[in-house]
């Protein structure tokens, strides 16, 4: 079996959260500078030997520069001492041909924890390029002060003005390499 190695086309890639504000509305975020490596044994990713995925925490955004600013804070993600979170996939749990939950250690703020992740394969094609793609959706959830993301606001009526938990959502396109 031949070693084959993928890399994010982060053109064709989005890596977005989602929580609760107020527990009434929900706030969208992403983060714009990403990254994603991934080694296969010839196309099989089930049997991925190698997946780590890093996003800079400086290129977070809510659509909102005081928020965004706030959350690059020593309040949440610290980012001047932790820039960078980090994902490494240890295995798949296939459930069928295109499901599987993916296993790994999600890094944030000098905090690893385990997580499972939902992930959809929508398969491989040939680009009008000639380049070989993968694409696959993500999703799952994370509970953000176990990975010591603790600030909260309590309103005067008692609602929470961030919530726990946070939504993973990303759409990934994989690009073989030669």
């Amino acid at each position: 079996m031949a070693t084959t190695k993928w890399i994010i086309d982060p053109t064709h890639s989005e890596i977005q959260f989602k929580v609760k504000h107020l527990m009434i509305t929900t706030v969208t975020g992403y983060f714009s500078k990403f990254n994603l490596e991934v080694e296969t044994e010839d196309e099989d990713f089930t049997k991925a030997t190698h997946i780590v995925f890093t996003a800079d925490v400086n290129s977070i955004s809510t659509n909102n520069e005081q928020r965004d600013t706030h959350l690059r804070s020593a309040d949440f993600f610290d980012a001047e001492t932790h820039g960078e979170l980090r994902f490494v996939g240890q295995n798949f749990d296939k459930r069928n041909d295109n499901e599987a939950k993916l296993n790994g250690e999600l890094t944030i703020r000098g905090v690893t924890k385990p997580v499972t992740v939902n992930v959809e394969y929508g398969g491989i094609v040939v680009d009008p390029y000639g380049q070989t793609k993968a694409g696959f959706t993500v999703d799952g959830k994370i509970s953000r002060k176990e990975f010591g993301l603790v600030w909260d606001a309590v309103t005067e009526a008692g609602s929470v003005v961030v919530s726990d938990e946070i939504r993973l959502h990303c759409e990934i396109q994989l690009v073989k390499q030669a």
